[in-house]
């Protein structure tokens, strides 16, 4: 199993994107690709090859769990795992999401001294 290095991070909110690229770069020593829209992301996850996909839910245009859909039909999300991200985490909601094939969800506000070891022990989980 190769070490994970690389996230690709869809985020409409631009503070938001930015929190989380210096809390899993600096924090986490990991290597992070910032999408502001689903779009963007199908444009580039061919190229830039993520072990690991954080995706917001709510996002204008094309949402999370169309997204997560949409990208499984050119990457391969067997293994690639998904995490969203959304502030609503009812039960039900997080089942729905896992439903849809995410592995985990990660509330929001995150901490940011703590993402990259969720996100690490989410990937750890699906490479189990």
């Amino acid at each position: 199993m190769s070490p994970l290095q690389r996230v690709l991070h869809v985020e409409d909110d631009a503070s938001i994107q930015a929190v989380a690229k210096v809390a899993l770069e600096i924090v986490g020593g990991l290597q992070v690709l910032s999408c502001s829209s689903g779009q963007e992301a199908l444009d580039q996850v061919v190229a830039f090859a993520p072990d690991f996909i954080l995706l917001d839910v709510m996002m204008p245009g094309m949402d999370g769990p169309e997204t997560l859909a949409r990208l499984g039909t050119v990457v391969d999300l067997g293994r690639i795992p998904v995490a969203f991200m959304t502030a609503k985490v009812q039960p039900a909601e997080i089942e729905h999401y896992r439903s849809l094939g995410a592995r985990d969800v990660i509330v929001k506000p995150f901490d940011p001294m703590q993402l990259a070891a969720q996100v690490k022990a989410i990937w750890a989980a699906a490479h189990g």
